[in-house]
């Protein structure tokens, strides 16, 4: 990241929808109850699947059948609320920047049908409800688009795209404009519904899911000796980030400050992380470097934690080599356990969990870890919440291809 280590970014407003709740309290307090976000699938048929559960955001079935239109309506729902908490006026957004993280561009099979019979179907008197969902297939800026036009952005959006490292990219990407002095207020908002029957047998081709189909709420144990795979979610999660001279002007409180970024890219495989953990260890330096702190400031890692037997192995032994013995001390937690793996919008979901344990001084627990991996000698929190005295936390999303991205955020207090 550009602008020098000592400039910091403010967090004065986020949002949060995932399979626990459609707003930031909803889903903080499941979040640190312990409860899971996982169940049976009933959006559709899933008797011939080799898949039949995902953590699901249920809040906006009615009338939505396209994926495009679900990830829209969540990203809609969390950019208010962020934008809402803020205190962003009209005029603030009409100098705002707006970020997003969303799945590369699917067509949706009704949407494909369409578009086949497209010269008899697309006319005059299409209905705009038509035209919508061909844009939504045809465009990878749909989401974008439509929120800048909605809520009245001024500056043309950017849409970003580094597989599940996305809304953490997004981020990324918003603070440097910021850190840079090009923007003084930018807007982030990452969301992903790709629970369909695409999206399962894809993601089950790759042996990448649970095969724990009897219990939906235990199938996800990141870190757990008996790991076996993720488990899909949907979600989405906005922040809006400001300088802090911006902010005070405002008389906006910074709920957070972003002080580092890190990422790099391993470029070993298209879906697997070099087994040296190389990339995920620079990522997190990078943060820290970024920061201008050492390893030793970090109280908590959010970790990227999908559950998978070898992205496990290879976040802890990366957490090994940077950290060194202080490494199997710090609380760690992996919210995919509660909320799925939201995919695109992992990083930015996410991201909002670990704001939201420095604003409280909590750590949600990590479901299901049952079985200590001895491979994994790391402190996950389990059981139940805990609380800690927190300053600067770290959280990690990585993606296929090798796109590794960790933010640090420190408590707002901290000087």
């Amino acid at each position: 990241m550009t602008g020098g280590a000592t400039k910091k970014v403010a967090v004065t407003g986020v949002g949060l929808v995932t399979a626990l709740g459609a707003d930031v309290a909803s889903c903080w307090a499941a979040a640190v109850a312990g409860r899971s976000g996982v169940r049976v699938i009933e959006r559709f048929p899933t008797d011939q699947l080799p898949v039949r559960i995902a953590a699901c955001v249920e809040t906006f079935d009615g009338g939505i059948s396209l994926d495009q239109d679900r990830t829209l309506a969540m990203a809609r729902r969390a950019l208010r609320e962020a934008l809402a908490q803020s205190g962003q006026t009209g005029r603030d957004r009409s100098s705002a920047r707006l970020f997003v993280a969303a799945p590369q561009p699917e067509v949706d099979w009704r949407a494909r049908w369409l578009a086949q019979d497209g010269e008899r179907l697309i006319g005059a008197d299409t209905p705009d409800s038509v035209l919508e969902q061909l844009s939504a297939s045809a465009d990878g800026a749909y989401v974008a688009n439509v929120l800048t036009r909605d809520l009245g952005f001024g500056p043309p959006p950017l849409t970003v795209t580094t597989a599940c490292a996305s809304g953490a990219s997004a981020i990324q990407l918003a603070a440097d404009e910021i850190r840079s002095g090009r923007l003084e207020t930018a807007v982030v908002v990452a969301a992903d519904s790709t629970v369909s029957v695409e999206g399962l047998l894809r993601f089950a081709l790759l042996s990448a899911l649970s095969t724990r189909q009897g219990a939906p709420e235990r199938a996800s144990r990141p870190f757990s000796a008996d790991r076996d795979g993720f488990v899909m979610g949907e979600g989405a999660a906005a922040l809006v980030l400001e300088s802090p001279a911006r902010a005070a002007q405002r008389g906006a409180a910074a709920l957070a400050m972003l002080v580092g970024c890190g990422d790099a890219t391993d470029t070993y495989h298209r879906t697997r992380s070099h087994p040296s953990g190389d990339a995920i260890v620079a990522s997190m330096a990078g943060a820290l470097r970024d920061a201008g702190m050492s390893p030793d400031a970090v109280d908590h890692i959010n970790a990227h934690g999908t559950g998978t037997v070898e992205n496990d192995k290879m976040e802890a032994l990366a957490i090994g080599r940077l950290f060194g013995a202080r490494g199997a001390t710090i609380p760690v937690t992996a919210n995919k356990s509660l909320i799925g793996h939201t995919l695109s919008a992992a990083g930015a979901v996410e991201a909002v969990f670990s704001i939201l344990s420095l604003m409280h001084g909590r750590l949600p627990p990590t479901l299901n870890y049952d079985h200590a991996d001895p491979d994994i000698p790391l402190d996950v929190v389990a059981g139940a919440s805990r609380t800690a005295d927190l300053r600067l936390v770290l959280s990690n999303a990585f993606g296929f291809g090798g796109q590794n991205v960790t933010l640090a955020f420190q408590r707002s207090d901290v000087a």
